[in-house]
């Protein structure tokens, strides 16, 4: 999925040459991908890759662009070399960092709060496979949003939204793709869970299967469609204010993303299993009307330079993210009608939502690096050779640096998110001193993996002519999603199998 394309007027071989052929115009192979050349100029190293630009209009790396002897091609030929990125220290990356790290924190706090109150509404009680959904419905937000946001960011960085032209390619190709995604992932995972339940329970109601189906792919389709446009603008926004938008837009895409899920899936559920004996007709046809809607964006993304390449090859890494979060959402379930692991709920989006924050900005910021300071397939020395555990916390490089700050983030942020719920909760008990160092524990265990298979993972795409920016947040952020649930799990049955307590009392103004 994620090799060189082959154009028909091409060689096949992922590399645009020179032809002799009539029906092969060198101008038009230099507009294709938004490049002039001068007249003279071999087209012979000009490389069209999946990695590269991916978006039209783009500025190719410097080394590349000087490989291929070409500038960048707009009317006012801006030249080759992508707009200079102004130095960035450690207490600007820090401050960056951090505003939206403590509002994505808040975000996924108000969706466990929210998790943990509808999950007594009837519908939740009667048809518990809905929870095996909940992973698959937030891991939308890493497997779309979060990815639309790297992708954006990118884009921004290496001055490939420059004019109004390319600004309106990128939206609509980016966001009609993005609902064709989230329709048929809204589609397998309801599938999915209907096979989990089924697996695990022994029988699947037909009524059970056709609300599965409705609510995913409602919830999937308003989720992606509201949180797109809001991605849109703040990328937009972080560009005028001259801010890095690596930095804050995938944090903030996952403070709003979790929420806006969990209530369109909340909302769902409940109006839909309100209809399902009465009027099971409007499940049908809501059913029926989301998926007519599939030719339409098909028909729309194809249209726009970027999106037709995802649009053929950008499935692989969206769907293997849902298998494996559907795999969290299995163990969710199992773990929330037990009844010895009662409180595991609320915590489950602030453990996954704050790794797959934190590992989505490391990723963002390095695939921003490759783009801008070497061609596809090749990668720098340094990033070279199998997975090193400590590389990334032992440097003086930007990326190095990040990393570093991501990882001291964790402690203090995971503190402040635990007192915030604390507080949410009427503040009439205290987390345990043991369950503070357990959960501690479990949130710097799954970044620190998160974070070195992020630095192994990303330029290992990118060697591979496969785009990091779209590849990578799906595979990271399901995969943080079914670590975190699985630890968090174990940490629970530790505490019922020690039977110590998650909270005490205490007395607070005279109350107990």
């Amino acid at each position: 999925m994620g090799n060189a394309i082959s154009l028909a007027m091409g060689t096949g071989d992922g590399h645009l040459h020179e032809s002799t052929q009539p029906s092969e115009d060198p101008q038009e192979l230099q507009d294709l991908r938004g490049y002039r050349t001068p007249r003279n100029t071999s087209l012979s190293r000009v490389h069209v890759d999946e990695a590269e630009p991916l978006l039209p209009g783009g500025v190719r790396s410097a080394r590349s662009l000087h490989k291929a002897g070409g500038t960048r091609g707009d009317p006012q030929s801006r030249g080759g070399a992508p707009p200079a990125r102004p130095t960035e220290t450690t207490p600007a990356l820090v401050l960056q960092i951090l505003v939206p790290f403590l509002l994505a924190g808040l975000g996924t706090v108000s969706a466990g709060m929210l998790l943990d109150l509808v999950q007594h509404w009837e519908v939740f009680q009667e048809v518990t496979e809905i929870f095996i959904l909940v992973p698959s419905a937030l891991g939308l937000k890493g497997n779309l949003e979060m990815t639309l946001a790297s992708r954006l960011s990118t884009a921004v960085n290496t001055g490939k939204m420059e004019t109004a032209r390319e600004r309106r390619s990128l939206i609509i190709g980016n966001l009609s793709l993005k609902q064709l995604q989230a329709t048929v992932l809204g589609l397998l995972a309801a599938l999915m869970a209907i096979a989990l339940g089924w697996m695990a329970e022994g029988q699947m109601p037909f009524n059970h299967a056709l609300l599965l189906c409705s609510v995913s792919l409602a919830t999937a389709f308003m989720a992606s469609l509201l949180q797109g446009v809001i991605m849109v603008a703040l990328i937009l926004g972080s560009k005028k204010l001259g801010i890095n938008p690596d930095n804050v837009a995938t944090p903030l895409a996952a403070s709003f993303g979790d929420l806006i899920t969990l209530a369109f899936l909340a909302s769902f559920s409940r109006w839909f299993y309100g209809c399902l004996e009465p009027y099971s007709y409007v499940l049908v046809l809501v059913n029926v009307v989301l998926l007519c809607l599939i030719p339409l964006w098909v028909a729309i993304s194809s249209r726009q330079p970027a999106s037709r390449i995802l649009l053929r090859k950008g499935w692989e890494p969206i769907i293997t993210a849902m298998l494996i979060s559907s795999l969290g959402g299995l163990i969710l379930d199992k773990t929330v009608t037990n009844a010895n692991l009662a409180g595991i709920i609320i915590f489950v989006p602030v453990i996954n939502g704050i790794g797959g924050s934190l590992v989505s900005i490391q990723c963002s910021r390095i695939a921003t690096a490759l783009h801008i300071g070497s061609s596809p397939g090749e990668v720098p020395e340094g990033r070279k050779g199998p997975c090193r555990a400590c590389h990334m916390f032992f440097g003086s490089g930007a990326n190095h640096r990040s990393a570093q700050v991501l990882f001291l983030l964790v402690i203090p942020g995971q503190l402040i998110f635990l007192y915030t719920i604390h507080l949410m909760e009427g503040a009439h008990t205290v987390p345990t001193p043991f369950f503070l160092f357990i959960f501690l524990a479990v949130a710097l265990l799954q970044v620190y993996f998160l974070l070195c298979v992020a630095d192994w993972l990303v330029p290992w795409l990118w060697q591979r002519g496969k785009d990091p920016d779209s590849f990578s947040i799906p595979y990271l952020t399901a995969l943080g999603d079914l670590l975190g649930t699985t630890l968090l799990s174990l940490a629970f049955l530790l505490f019922w199998w020690t039977g110590e307590p998650i909270s005490t009392s205490f007395e607070w103004f005279g109350r107990t």
